[in-house]
């Protein structure tokens, strides 16, 4: 089988990784990586002993994929130039701007017969994976799930949901499904005109409960689920790559004469995480659905929908902050559907 040519679009901190990642890659060759910034581009393309490209388009011409990296509003444009071209693609998150950028790119994809996968990264933490293996079959009841950043001015093409909170609204359909039943969601600008902090609720349909945080005006970075089902917590930390169960018993043993007496209250069991890379799974993945060892998992099906909800928070939040204080209860927002 031929090795699979990749060339990376956009090489800041995110497309160096995605480039750092196929040179490493078997069965890939990182034919080159394409970036406005010259100097920028020159050096990773060093870095990886790869060629640079000022113009990204002779990139497309040389190679069978190709990894978007760049700033969300050039996602559809550069994705569909690529598709129509013949070239399987990766497109970070979020997958466009808007729904109907992102049903036309699905559209491409299919019409081209070319796999578009979204970078939704944290569906290949190994935490995750291990926790989606730990929950199955259990009755959930509540999953909580923090994504806390300080703050950082090169990420602020968009607001806090699609910009951190979106990885977490993929995880939570992964994880629950689909079957909404409500959502409400709160809100506000810090450091930018857009949302930088944000809490939202949803409920399931016959289901649990779920309540995301997303901010990206913390001193601390966090990346924690907590999962609350019967007769289980479990606590996953995405980032110390941990995984905690913690469950309640009651095994009792009493001498005679309740003499010696002993009882368990609770036990925590650690559940073992393999340290592996996500982005290496993530890119693996995407090679391997190339090549048809594998299907896609996280589709542009996948990116819409995550987008949609993104932009019902974003859309319920501003609604919520133009409510007078004596009508904050009198309305109720409706959640929109895919």
């Amino acid at each position: 089988m031929k090795n699979i040519r990749i060339g990376v679009i956009g090489v800041g901190s995110m497309g160096e990784r995605h480039s750092r990642v196929y040179s490493g890659l078997r069965n890939v060759d990182l034919i080159g990586v394409a970036d406005k910034n010259i100097q920028r581009g020159q050096e990773v393309a060093a870095e990886y002993e790869t060629q640079f490209f000022q113009d990204y388009r002779q990139l497309l011409e040389l190679v069978d994929a190709v990894s978007i990296v760049t700033t969300t509003p050039s996602h559809f444009s550069l994705a569909t130039e690529a598709l129509e071209k013949g070239v399987h693609v990766l497109v970070e998150k979020p997958i466009t701007e808007n729904i109907e950028q992102g049903r036309a790119l699905i559209k491409c994809a299919a019409e081209n017969e070319k796999i578009l996968q979204v970078g939704h990264i944290e569906r290949f933490n190994p935490v995750f994976i291990e926790l989606k293996n730990v929950v199955k079959d259990r009755p959930l009841i509540a999953v909580n799930i923090k994504r806390l950043s300080p703050f950082d001015s090169s990420n602020t093409d968009v607001d806090v949901i699609r910009d951190l909170m979106i990885h977490d609204l993929d995880l939570i359909i992964n994880l629950l499904g689909k079957n909404f039943e409500s959502l409400s969601a709160w809100g506000r600008s810090i450091s930018t005109q857009a949302i930088d902090h944000a809490v939202a609720n949803f409920s399931f349909i016959n289901g649990p409960v779920s309540t995301l945080f997303a901010s990206r005006v913390t001193e601390q970075k966090v990346r924690s689920i907590e999962v609350i089902a019967e007769g289980a917590y479990i606590e996953a930390d995405l980032l110390g790559k941990t995984l905690m169960i913690h469950r309640r018993t009651f095994p009792e043993y009493v001498g005679k004469h309740n003499a010696g007496k002993y009882r368990q209250e609770s036990i925590i069991e650690k559940i073992h995480v393999p340290m592996v890379e996500p982005l290496l799974l993530e890119l693996r993945h995407f090679v391997d659905s190339i090549s048809g060892v594998t299907n896609c998992d996280v589709t542009g099906h996948d990116g819409v929908f995550a987008l949609q909800l993104a932009q019902n928070i974003s859309q319920q939040i501003c609604l919520s902050q133009s409510f007078q204080q004596n009508d904050l209860f009198s309305q109720t927002p409706q959640f929109a559907t895919v």
